[in-house]
């Protein structure tokens, strides 16, 4: 498996994103500028430029014409795929951590971060991708009540609710109508870093850097897996066509030296995702992982690192023999 490496940012990875075909790929970095690639080559398309600060999550909508990013200049962009250019800007008092649109594409979550007093807060916007000179920036809805940082955040079933991670470990299901919580999950014992749902809806994975991934029901948030490391997890991704899943992570250079252990762990691990076993690593990156997304179909998967490379994993026939 010869991965293909894509050098075009300066500092660490923070998210990667596959538009819905797979065919084109989205990287967020603490350099301000998200990039594109095509998800087949890694061929580099284009910067979106206009960001101010680090740029911690993208979405981009079904028909890949718009792509929402959300940034620590406490702005949240929506982007012309195609063009490159900005054509809205939501702006807010705080840095804004985490984004993502809802099937559909109708209206996107906006998460805040705690700043000078003021709580961290989802904010629920109208998103008009039909008439974009019709977009407004209003918020529809301002949920807030969970303590520190909402690292990441996603739509649950029928867009009736959201469901996020947090500083605080705790996993919660938002009405988005009312704003109350409906589930909580207190299965991690750390900071959640990473949420993905799976392509039917129905279960999510998590990562966190209590060292375990899980796999949660995503109506009622009971957790049905677990699947434990010997490092911080970053990152956690299902694959869409087998009983497979792809953790990523390692110790941050500073914890590397105040640790006697083995310094790194910079793989990823693969773990079956029934029997919670490990069954293989790949090896690559020169720090944590901090993001990574499977293609869509199944055959690759993309890693992103503290290092600033992202590389594409082909996986090749040997992988598609493990049972």
């Amino acid at each position: 498996m010869r991965p293909i490496l894509l050098k075009g940012h300066e500092r660490p990875l923070t998210f990667i994103k596959y538009n819905r075909e797979g065919d084109l790929l989205f990287t967020c970095a603490k350099d301000h500028h998200p990039t594109l690639w095509y998800g087949d080559n890694g061929e580099r398309v284009g910067t979106y430029v206009g960001h101010n600060g680090a740029v911690w999550t993208c979405d981009v909508s079904d028909d890949s014409s718009t792509l929402v990013t959300g940034s620590a200049d406490t702005t949240a962009k929506l982007w012309d795929t195609k063009t490159g250019e900005c054509y809205f800007t939501f702006e807010f008092d705080q840095p804004v951590r985490a984004v993502a649109l809802n099937a559909g594409g109708t209206q996107c979550a906006i998460t805040t971060d705690p700043f000078m007093g003021v709580p961290s807060a989802i904010h629920i916007v109208n998103v008009n991708l039909g008439d974009r000179a019709a977009q407004r920036g209003e918020v529809v809805k301002r949920i807030e009540g969970p303590q520190g940082r909402v690292t990441r955040v996603m739509w649950g079933p029928l867009n009736k609710t959201v469901v996020t991670g947090g500083e605080d470990g705790i996993i919660r299901s938002w009405d988005v109508e009312t704003g109350d919580v409906l589930k909580m999950s207190q299965e991690h014992s750390k900071q959640i870093q990473h949420l993905v749902m799976s392509d039917d809806g129905s279960h999510f994975i998590s990562a966190s850097l209590d060292k375990t991934a899980k796999v949660f029901d995503s109506e009622t948030l009971e957790c049905l897996k677990t699947y434990s490391a010997d490092r911080p997890v970053n990152a956690a991704i299902l694959s869409p066509i087998r009983d497979h899943i792809v953790l990523g992570g390692g110790q941050d250079a500073m914890a590397v030296t105040t640790t006697s252990s083995k310094a790194g762990k910079f793989d990823s691990k693969i773990y079956h995702k029934i029997f919670e076993e490990e069954i293989g690593g790949i090896r690559g990156h020169f720090g944590p992982i901090n993001a990574l997304a499977f293609n869509p179909d199944g055959r690759s998967f993309t890693s992103g690192g503290e290092d600033g490379y992202v590389r594409i994993h082909p996986l090749d026939n040997s992988y598609f023999e493990i049972p």
